[in-house]
């Protein structure tokens, strides 16, 4: 299967050609341009031989690989592992390179240490034929390695709280768009040109409201509000917390409460409506109308801010007219998210469990089943979503294992539905490995399990379009491709990181082999997790973290209103943790640079771009607030990282 769908327009994409790359370049834009081509003057000045680690660390009793990127081939490096107080834990020499990864590093050599199992502070030191010397990591249980990412991945969606329920976090959030409580309804506004742009011709016109849509989290690093995203990050939050046993009362089962409260008023059942955006992306071209991605402010500011109307008072989109068929990508997401809350309380609150499996099944019964185009943000290339049977196939899992759970009889029915289009998602185009654009990992596991369950409990499962193996098959081979294009990259990444969501693809990995683990016994994919949370937690070429306030280097420099208006610009506190950016892209996404500081923007970095001398196999990577297209957080992002943390926290 394809790893990674390929999509020219993803999140900010459309409004940063309107705002940033057409204005042309400033004094500054110049500057950060060149350094990303990787001048020679900057490859020259680099050091060599850097020696790159999980800078968050390692779980003692697991896989344990760093890395040595060395400016010229060279024979049998010696490293030694240092402890507290200097002393030597373990030493060895480097094996045959791994391969080339651009013009100024000529090799990269894998350091294995899997046999140190004694908890610590270390660092490694390479010497002989290359030099170098990495940061600081812990080796300990999985708790005290993987418990802070995975606490800080759920801070991040504390601080992107919307509405009157916001936390101060470090960022000192205020309440925000507390008008959203009596918003209108729009028509979908016309295009300049959907393909290339969200500039809009004309103002759009009312066509309803008052609705409340109040709360939810923020997207990305602006203040839109999708159901598209929010319904995979709730999903992943609520199988964190099902998995990990933290129940509805945990800080983790009260977010994802929060984002499912939200999507809970963007669907009416009592008329059959399904809301799917708060907020219009840009504006006209005149400026006569100007929308979220026009303005750089704080949130708070937007609900006394007369000047603007689109942003004092949010326009709220639908999907289509009430009772009409629901995008079955949206509607297969939403109806998993209100069965996994039912499967939530089944056991302590069986009434609401009921009402979350009511609202479940209305929604999934009106999925569209022979869609066109699939219906997810205005515009839709923001997220050009093109596979939905996977999300049907999600939506029935769920709905099968809560039925069972509640002694509900439709289960069967349901889980008939889901292995049908967990079987048609086999052959569907644009298959992929788990992100916000294909859940069939989380829909395939599950409906194995609910699988067994009806046959634990009916004694039977015939006339299912696929049985408990084969579901797990459909996993098994998903890691699989990931697996075989880690053994083939220098630093053993399973995901393509020359195309948009790396981290994203990378987190969805490490999930679904501690998911698949955990479903099934078999630990072949084990190693192959540990080197995907490796990987994005600094053993890559870059030598940083992707993820905010976890490991010694870090994203400073985030491309989102909160964290550069209200975080610190320089890695310490008031910081926008927990907060995972795409990481590296497409070098071609950064041809012509950056472009120039929208008005309001503080600068950062303060000059040229650190990271521009790892620019190699087709990828750049650039902690610059300007760049949507690798330092942007979002909340897809971090569903992901929340949900491979946990259950690595927990060591499962």
């Amino acid at each position: 299967m394809p790893s990674v769908r390929v999509g020219t327009a993803r999140r900010a994409g459309l409004r940063r050609i309107t705002t940033a790359a057409a204005s042309g370049l400033t004094a500054a834009g110049l500057l950060a341009a060149l350094s990303l081509t990787g001048s020679t003057a900057d490859a020259a000045a680099a050091p060599h031989d850097l020696v790159r680690v999980n800078q968050v660390g390692y779980a003692a009793t697991g896989a344990k690989e760093a890395f040595l990127l060395a400016g010229s081939p060279v024979k049998g490096a010696r490293w030694r592992l240092v402890g507290t107080g200097g002393r030597t834990v373990a030493a060895g020499r480097t094996g045959p390179s791994l391969g080339k990864w651009n013009a100024a590093y000529q090799a990269v050599y894998a350091i294995d240490f899997d046999a140190v199992r004694t908890p610590g502070r270390y660092h490694l030191v390479v010497g002989g034929g290359a030099t170098g010397s990495s940061p600081v990591f812990t080796i300990g249980t999985p708790k005290s390695v993987f418990g802070k990412p995975a606490t800080d991945t759920a801070a991040f969606f504390q601080a992107q709280r919307d509405g009157a329920g916001t936390i101060p976090g470090q960022l000192d959030r205020k309440p925000a768009h507390l008008n959203d409580t009596h918003a209108s309804v729009y028509a979908w506004p016309a295009f300049t040109d959907p393909d290339e742009s969200d500039t809009i011709k004309a103002a759009p016109k009312r066509i309803g409201g008052p609705v409340d849509v109040s709360g939810g989290w923020f997207d990305a690093g602006d203040y839109l509000k999708f159901t598209e995203t929010t319904s995979y990050a709730v999903a992943a939050l609520e199988i964190a917390g099902r998995d990990s046993g933290a129940g509805p009362a945990t800080p983790l089962g009260a977010e994802a409460r929060y984002g499912l409260d939200w999507l809970d008023k963007m669907w009416d059942g009592s008329t059959k409506t399904l809301y799917i955006q708060v907020g219009l992306g840009s504006g006209t071209e005149s400026g006569s109308v100007v929308g979220d991605h026009d303005v750089w402010r704080l949130p708070e500011l937007d609900d006394t801010d007369s000047a603007h109307p689109f942003l004092k008072n949010r326009p709220v989109f639908a999907a289509g007219a009430p009772g009409s068929k629901i995008s079955p990508n949206q509607a297969g997401r939403l109806a998993a998210d209100f069965a996994l809350a039912a499967q939530s309380y089944a056991h302590t609150d069986r009434a609401k469990a009921r009402g979350y499996l009511a609202t479940a099944a209305q929604i999934y019964g009106l999925a569209d089943t022979h869609p066109g185009a699939l219906v997810t943000t205005v515009p839709a290339g923001y997220y050009p979503e093109t596979s939905w049977q996977d999300d049907l196939a999600f939506g029935g899992a769920e709905l099968a294992l809560a039925a069972q759970q509640l002694h509900d009889p439709r289960a069967g029915g349901w889980l008939a539905q889901g292995t049908k289009w967990a079987k048609g998602h086999q052959s569907e185009a644009d298959t992929d490995t788990l992100n916000m654009y294909d859940t069939s990992a989380l829909a395939d596991l599950d409906l194995a399990r609910a699988v067994k369950a009806a046959g634990h409990t009916a004694g039977h499962t015939t006339g299912l379009a696929a049985t408990a193996q084969q579901l797990t098959g459909y996993v098994r081979a998903q890691l699989a491709t990931g697996q075989a294009r880690a053994q083939a990259d220098p630093f053993h990444a399973g995901a393509v990181y020359d195309d948009f969501d790396a981290d994203s693809h990378t987190l969805g990995l490490a999930a679904t082999a501690r998911l698949y683990a955990a479903a099934t016994g078999d630990h072949t994919f084990d190693r192959f997790a540990v080197r995907q949370l490796d990987w994005v937690l600094g053993a890559n070429a870059w030598g940083t973290s992707f993820v905010v306030g976890e490991g010694t280097t870090f994203p400073q420099c985030t491309a989102g209103q909160l964290g550069n208006l209200a975080g610190s610009l320089d890695g310490k506190r008031p910081l926008e943790v927990g907060a995972i950016v795409n990481g590296p892209n497409g070098s071609d996404q950064f041809e012509g640079g950056l472009g120039d500081y929208l008005d309001g923007m503080r600068a950062c970095p303060p000059s040229g771009e650190p990271f521009a001398p790892f620019t190699g196999h087709g990828s750049t990577y650039a902690d610059d607030v300007r760049s949507w297209q690798s330092s942007e957080p979002a909340l897809d992002m971090d569903a992901s990282g929340l949900l491979a943390f946990t259950l690595s926290a927990r060591g499962r």
